[in-house]
């Protein structure tokens, strides 16, 4: 059997009707109570009424106008329900023989009670009613059926005028419906029972108001804090109407769409698919990128650049890798400008409030960090829009939020790339510009800036490209060990991570590493560390450290450190099993080249 929400509106109302006739028929015959019945049918008849109205409302509204039906079925079940009752009592009144009577007894208080629901219907019909010929405005008065819950009269009424008003009438209501989302989840969870999604999504469509645009996007990124939620705007096709609004509306639109791209992704790994199946990558990477690489490409003209590639083409491939960075610079320029000549918003977007700009920019970044987080094809796909050299630029150049916006994407990128080998050589290649762009910026952050916000995404994504460096390139290591140092104990966790992964046997060169860690005094810094009172640095630490005696047990600063007598301490604390495995051969190891150290005990744990 179909459910109340599959029926047309029209059969929705046709059964309290066919109640309310029954009424009449009942009233027809009652032999006793008789003005009480007849008063009963006057409610009954006023009820009638308005429900025949309601559906002649339904009968002629346009398809251009879709009628808000969740509160009249609501209020028509509720209304049918409180005819049921009425047409209980007056049946009751009809003549009947005196043994039935005796058991069909009807009092004054039946009355009242049947008067008091009937009350209860008019004045929600009436409510109904003046929604509708309030011709799409707001209506804030309460309905009997809301008056244990206002906000969901509230909710009604703003729902309906969004989809059923004039254009000012739907965005205030937009606003309203934001404000109330922003109060509390029990409301969120209100807006979208009730069917707040679908308006809100149409209106946000709509490209002739961007004001429209921003009160329903606001409305949406409140809402879209919750997997349940933001499913259902997924549902509703809300993705491709978000990718859409995207890739083409003012700054001001954008930025509110990037948000929303950003919530969604970051509450539901479907709505993170989806983004990415519709292309959502690319005008976020081309946002972002406006105005990035303007001093880069100076005041050339598009023929001088691709001169230049000419030029390049023809040279030796030992410069293959300058080829590579002008190449990417003129993709990237050729990307921005065709998506600047498909819009219709290139004048607005250059005489922009650079405010504007910069948290467009802020909002793309999140959207890319949300988008890649977890994900292996979308960090891809972020690399493959030459997404790289403008994170670079902008971890360069930027500061604040934008900066540290960019920095968590290329966190999240270099993590995919660690769990995939395919990634990690297609994006990280060793002559790449973009890798190389990105590599300068995350040991110019872990270097000269001193904001563990900053260092410890920029240390993580040094480590998850471990396996990516050279032996030679030896200039990544420093940077790391004098992290061990930092008075930030996240920060020198971090590090002591990150060195691990360099040491590790899961890495190829591990034993380069680790001799270039020993020779950047990383063993004295070490020690330090495994003094402190943190269990998880000393885990960390003392990982490191086994793997250093592993893989270059004949250095002299193991035995100046006495490395093995603080392995034997360590080895008789409360250890996880992996971790005292490696203590245990690390120890054997020491043995065969610090036999003597054993005479020398000093705990170096507390």
């Amino acid at each position: 059997m179909a459910s109340s929400e599959e029926k047309r509106i029209e059969d929705e109302l046709s059964y309290p009707i066919l109640v309310a006739e029954r009424v009449r028929s009942a009233v027809e015959v009652a032999e006793s109570f008789k003005f009480e019945c007849s008063e009963v049918w006057k409610q009954v008849d006023r009820l009638l009424q308005m429900i025949r109205t309601l559906v002649r409302f339904a009968a002629t509204a346009s398809p251009a106008q879709t009628l808000y039906e969740r509160p009249i079925r609501r209020v028509a079940s509720e209304t049918a329900k409180n005819l049921e009752r009425a047409l209980t009592v007056v049946r009751k009144c009809k003549r009947r023989s005196i043994l039935r009577r005796v058991f069909t007894i009807v009092s004054a208080a039946d009355f009242r009670k049947v008067f008091n629901y009937l009350d209860a219907s008019v004045g929600d019909m009436k409510w109904l009613l003046s929604i509708f010929d309030a011709d799409g405005g707001i209506v804030l008065s309460l309905p009997p059926i809301a008056s244990n819950d206002p906000i969901l009269s509230w909710v009604w009424s703003f729902i309906a005028s969004i989809q059923m008003g004039q254009l000012n009438d739907r965005i205030e209501a937009a606003n309203e419906l934001a404000s109330l989302a922003q109060d509390n989840d029990r409301n969120k969870k209100i807006i979208v029972e009730e069917g707040g999604v679908p308006p809100l999504l149409k209106l946000f469509k709509e490209g002739t108001s961007p004001v429209g645009q921003i009160a329903a996007a606001s409305a949406l990124c409140h809402l879209a804090n919750d997997l349940e939620r933001v499913r259902v705007i997924v549902n509703e096709l809300g993705v491709p109407l978000v990718v859409q609004v995207l890739g083409d509306s003012p700054m001001r639109v954008q930025t509110l769409a990037a948000n929303l791209v950003a919530r969604m992704a970051k509450h539901d790994p479907v709505a993170q698919e989806d983004f990415a199946r519709e292309n959502a990558i690319r005008p976020l990477v081309t946002l972002l990128s406006f105005d990035t690489f303007v001093d880069e490409l100076g005041k050339q003209s598009i023929h001088s650049i691709v001169q230049i590639n000419k030029e390049l083409g023809k040279r030796s491939s030992g410069r293959s890798s300058n080829r590579s960075l002008a190449d990417s610079y003129s993709n990237l320029y050729f990307s921005m400008e065709g998506s600047s000549r498909g819009g219709n918003h290139r004048k607005e977007r250059e005489n922009e409030d650079p405010a504007v700009k910069l948290q467009l920019k802020i909002s793309c970044a999140e959207a890319l960090w949300m988008l890649a987080r977890g994900s292996v094809s979308n960090s891809r796909k972020i690399t493959e829009t030459k997404g790289m050299l403008c994170l670079a630029k902008i971890v360069e150049k930027e500061q604040g939020e934008l900066q540290c916006n960019c920095l968590m994407t290329i966190m999240e990128i270099t993590a995919a790339a660690e769990s995939n080998a395919d990634l990690r050589r297609a994006a990280f290649k060793t002559n790449s510009p973009a890798a190389k762009a990105v590599v300068e910026q995350l040991l110019r952050i872990i270097k000269e800036v001193d904001s563990p916000a900053l260092q410890i995404p920029a240390i993580k994504s040094i480590g998850s490209l471990a396996r990516t460096f050279p032996a030679r390139e030896t200039r990544v290591i420093e940077p790391l060990v004098t992290q061990l140092s930092n008075r930030n104990m996240d920060v020198a966790e971090e590090a002591t991570s990150a060195l691990c992964k360099f040491a590790s046997p899961d890495n190829f060169l591990y034993a380069e590493h680790s001799k270039a860690i020993i020779e950047f005094n990383g063993v004295p810094a070490l020690m330090r560390l495994l003094r402190s009172n943190e269990v998880t640095l000393s885990l960390h630490g003392i990982t490191l450290l086994c793997y250093l005696a592993l893989h270059a047990g004949n250095s002299e600063s193991l035995e100046q450190a006495r490395v093995l007598t603080a392995l034997e301490g360590a080895d008789r604390t409360v250890l996880p099993q992996h971790i005292r495995e490696l203590v245990s051969r690390a120890i054997v190891h020491l043995n065969l080249y610090h036999a003597g150290m054993n005479s020398q005990r000093m705990s170096y744990f507390p």
